[in-house]
């Protein structure tokens, strides 16, 4: 689909007018006139050539062209040569000294290539690609912020065991679009599947002398091209045209089957690695231009990855805006996920601003108005944590909501194991039930936070009740990589075990984990395979392995089965009751539409007393959601939450309008009840140790 009009309107006559310039316009491959124009950007080089290749030897060219520098530092030259399916790459020579690294022998990527195929010892080529596309008929879901519910997983590690896909579908684009996926997703009761970076990476030379592979997929190569090893094998071999129709077709059955498709993308830094690192595109194209770095060439790494994109020059920002321009519009992807996204919001001084021109381009370009634009908020450089920090059109992963669930849920009841009463009372867990108000502001409401537990990087749910220290040794790193502090508990055994008690109380840990994320205010994300209690042996840090310990295992335990019950009652339970999903924070001073009243008692059914939020020994609490919605008709529901490993008797409080509570879930059933029971206000409710229920307070 072409980028709307009124997107290609508000850029004409731009000529400094920064990333949005109109001289950015076109770059890369445009066919026309039984040829092709090629447009590369470098400010530094003296020259640039383009070389066409042979299609069946890629190591002959077959045609040279000496690109022409036009205003604005863009170079550009017409080849017969260029059609659908060429081979092709790009020399470029220029000065030496400081921040220059050219060399005009190297065969570079065009940083705007639809297609890429690797070459073996010669690098990479660039693909001219088409992309026709007969999308049927098929639209954006479009789902509303406050009905999403993220499912982030990989491409290839959800289908790669899956029984019912077809072996020749295992672990591709074709294969997640399989019946039996769809069935899973929707029978499960998500509605937007995130995906693990499918741009095209590599593996970086130190895992591959370890025998290792980047599986995760955070080192891209370029940021067009779908990533070829998640096709079939017959669409590889037919090339890049073939595997990007794959991928659309990929997105298309999703979107018939009302799902929508999120891109992690990596925009912050690419496989180019440090200097002294491969040479395939933008070291060698205009390194000064391309990477952030000192006065004498030295690179500022605020990634941990070895080199920085430098979104303060227009070249590279524009770079981005018009990869994500071409994944929303003409591949018809909903939404983004930003790798690092602090680092895109670096200035000239690589200090973050939220008001970044990048940043702000995202936002306000009416082609990307309908996308999801989710930013992990951090880097590792100076000031790179910006939690809360972002613009309104922002949502943001919040790790403060992850943390502070999983001290709740586990480190606190560890504690409280050791010296009797746990560190602190229910008050900084209340904050992030009720939709993180301490960390976004009053525009951007609750739906900017995206709440997770557990995400692809570090412990999964299973593992998060199960170990207390991370187990990263077959990552070749002597258990030095992932991270130390991961609030986990073991619940009084490290790893495996046999004791029926421990594999109890680890179970009700994971129903209390996933029924706070799911029945928080936000946008809860969950990780796939967490639905049913997946292991990967207390490896925190698996990006390293593809293979079973990072593929979905199909075939479960009853216990497995249960816990996925209970994740598919709660997210009905939470399409059911707008209480639990309000897009604005609620004020005192008046009625607020799309809002949830937030009253909230305690275990005597008495209104929360200022000492009590604060009070380790009461971590017994009791939260009244009362929706305003605009669109729907007003609900109230009550979740009730125990944070002690002791029984405790609940007072359901008494409150004008409610005639009675029914009980609709309880994280202490293994398997989620069908009865729904009655309660009176002001009947008691006996709760175990170290549990959730929930109800709905039905009108008097």
């Amino acid at each position: 689909m072409p980028i709307p009009e009124s997107a290609v309107l508000s850029r004409a006559d731009t000529t400094d007018a920064g990333l949005l310039s109109s001289r950015f316009d076109d770059l890369g491959v445009r066919l026309h006139d039984g040829g092709g124009t090629v447009r590369i950007w470098s400010a530094h080089a003296s020259s640039i050539d383009l070389l066409i290749f042979d299609g069946d030897d890629l190591d002959w060219v077959v045609e040279t062209v000496a690109l022409s520098r036009t205003e604005g530092d863009i170079w550009s030259g017409f080849s017969r040569g260029l059609r659908q399916g060429t081979h092709y790459a790009i020399q470029v020579d220029g000065p030496a000294g400081p921040g220059n690294t050219f060399n005009r022998s190297s065969l570079l990527i065009d940083p705007y290539a639809r297609g890429l195929v690797h070459s073996g010892s010669s690098g990479w080529r660039s693909v001219v690609v088409a992309g026709d596309f007969d999308w049927c008929g098929a639209r954006k879901p479009l789902i509303p912020l406050d009905r999403t519910v993220i499912y982030e997983g990989h491409v290839k590690g959800m289908t790669k065991r899956h029984p019912e896909v077809p072996p020749a579908l295992h672990g591709t684009y074709a294969g997640l679009a399989h019946p039996a996926m769809i069935e899973h997703f929707t029978t499960l009761g998500v509605t937007s599947i995130e995906l693990l970076p499918v741009h095209q990476f590599a593996t970086e030379p130190r895992l591959l002398e370890l025998g290792l592979t980047n599986y995760w997929g955070y080192n891209t190569v370029g940021f067009f091209a779908p990533h070829a090893a998640y096709a079939t094998e017959e669409n590889r071999r037919r090339g890049p045209e073939a595997v990007l129709r794959e991928f659309k077709g990929m997105v298309k059955l999703l979107h018939e089957a009302g799902l929508e498709v999120i891109l992690d993308v990596v925009y912050n830094h690419t496989s180019e690695a440090e200097i002294g690192g491969p040479r395939s595109s933008f070291r060698g194209i205009d390194n000064r231009g391309y990477y952030r770095q000192h006065a004498d060439g030295a690179y500022i790494d605020v990634t941990g990855c070895g080199n920085s994109v430098d979104t303060a020059t227009d070249a590279a920002s524009r770079l981005v805006l018009d990869s994500l321009l071409y994944w929303a519009n003409d591949v018809q992807v909903d939404g983004f996920r930003f790798d690092l996204a602090t680092t895109l919001g670096r200035d000239s001084q690589h200090a973050f601003t939220p008001e970044h021109p990048l940043l702000r381009a995202i936002v306000d370009d009416p082609a990307l108005a309908d996308v999801k634009k989710i930013a992990e908020p951090w880097d590792v450089g100076m000031g790179g944590w910006q939690t809360g920090s972002f613009g309104p059109g922002w949502m943001e992963w919040n790790d403060r909501y992850r943390d502070r669930v999983r001290n709740f849920w586990l480190s606190d009841v560890d504690y409280g194991r050791r010296a009797a009463t746990a560190p602190v009372g229910v008050g900084g867990f209340a904050t992030r039930l009720a939709g993180s108000s301490n960390t976004f502001s009053a525009e951007r409401g609750p739906l900017a936070s995206v709440n997770f537990v557990t995400a692809h990087d570090g412990f999964t749910l299973h593992d998060l009740v199960s170990y207390d220290v991370k187990h990263n040794t077959a990552n070749g790193e002597h258990n030095r990589d992932g991270a130390d502090t991961n609030r986990s508990f073991n619940h009084g055994a490290e790893g495996e075990t046999d004791d029926p008690v421990i594999l109890a109380t680890r179970r009700r840990a994971m129903r209390n984990l996933m029924g706070t994320l799911l029945l928080s205010a936000g946008v809860p994300m969950i990780t796939a395979g967490d639905e049913f209690g997946r292991t990967q042996h207390g490896n925190n840090n698996a990006y390293c392995h593809d293979g079973s310990l990072t593929w979905l295992p199909w075939e479960h335990a009853p216990w497995q089965a249960d816990l996925f019950a209970h994740v598919q009652r709660l997210l009905t339970l939470r399409a059911q009751n707008p209480a639990l999903r309000p897009s604005r924070f609620a004020r005192d001073d008046q009625e607020t539409p799309s809002a949830s009243v937030m009253d909230w008692y305690d275990e005597h059914g008495e209104m929360m007393s200022g000492a009590r939020w604060a009070d380790p020994t009461h971590r017994t609490l009791q939260y009244l959601a009362t929706s305003t919605p605009e669109v729907e008709e007003p609900n109230r529901t009550l979740l009730v939450v125990h944070g002690t490993e002791r029984p405790a008797t609940v007072l359901l409080p008494r409150v004008d309008g409610v005639s009675r509570y029914r009980a609709v879930w309880s994280s202490e059933d293994e398997h989620p009840s069908t009865e729904i029971s009655s309660h009176e206000p002001g009947s008691s409710v006996e709760l175990g140790p170290t549990s959730m229920r929930l109800f709905v307070a039905d009108p008097a």
